[in-house]
């Protein structure tokens, strides 16, 4: 039987700071899904349920991206129904890992997301991988484990750099800078791509239980996050 991955998606479609739209970022689920399809079972969850806001910004900047455009086209049901995130909190025991896409929208919803962040400890606890794309590792910064310890202390972890983040121009209306947040939360431990919008993945690993913790800095690291889920399942 194939392994079972929860693919967890952003409700949030708007920023506060200036009612701009997004949501999640379409090549980072469209390039780990197209990694993973055939060779997991992927459920798709959000916090609301129901269709999770796709950002339109990344819609347009990734319409020259064969692999972002083929899902756009064909796998639109995947974010239209996606299933209730609080229906997973008694399933962990169905799933092999868990996986974050990213987009703007976590650092508003699932940053805080108290069912997000039962459902990241259960899976840690059960020593199942966990996993997160560009702003998704923003789900693990106030991660804990049972007895409380930060879920990413001592680990390395990577994500969406300050650097980035100002040359998006969007710096002014984040509520936090999540590099900074990484930084703070692993005790020094956030690393980047040499360069800006460079590839970096990172395979770390939680406090506590030690599970394979799994972060990738951008759009550009989305196939290679999708990779280390593959290789964390032993596939």
């Amino acid at each position: 039987m194939a392994p079972k991955v929860l693919v967890v998606l952003t409700s949030q479609d708007k920023i506060p700071a200036n009612d701009h739209p997004t949501g999640w970022f379409l090549p980072e689920f469209a390039h780990p899904w197209d990694v993973l399809q055939g060779k997991v079972d992927m459920v798709i969850a959000s916090p609301k349920g129901g269709e999770a806001p796709l950002d339109p910004g990344s819609v347009k900047m990734f319409e020259g991206d064969p692999v972002s455009t083929k899902f756009l086209k064909e796998q639109e049901s995947l974010w239209k129904k996606t299933e209730k995130l609080s229906d997973f909190t008694d399933r962990v025991g169905e799933f092999d890992a868990i996986f974050y896409v990213g987009g703007h929208g976590p650092m508003y919803d699932l940053h805080y997301d108290a069912t997000s962040l039962g459902l990241i400890q259960s899976f840690a606890a059960a020593k199942k991988p966990v996993a997160a794309v560009c702003h998704g590792p923003t789900v693990f910064v106030r991660a804990v484990t049972p007895d409380g310890t930060p879920l990413l202390s001592k680990a390395t972890v990577t994500g969406f750099s300050n650097v980035e983040e100002d040359q998006a121009q969007m710096t002014s209306v984040m509520p936090y800078m999540l590099e900074d947040e990484l930084n703070r939360v692993t005790g020094g431990g956030f690393v980047k791509a040499a360069d800006p919008w460079g590839e970096k993945v990172v395979v770390s690993q939680t406090a506590g239980t030690g599970a394979t913790l799994i972060t990738g800095q951008n759009p550009a690291s989305a196939t290679g996050v999708g990779k280390e889920i593959l290789k964390a399942l032993g596939l």
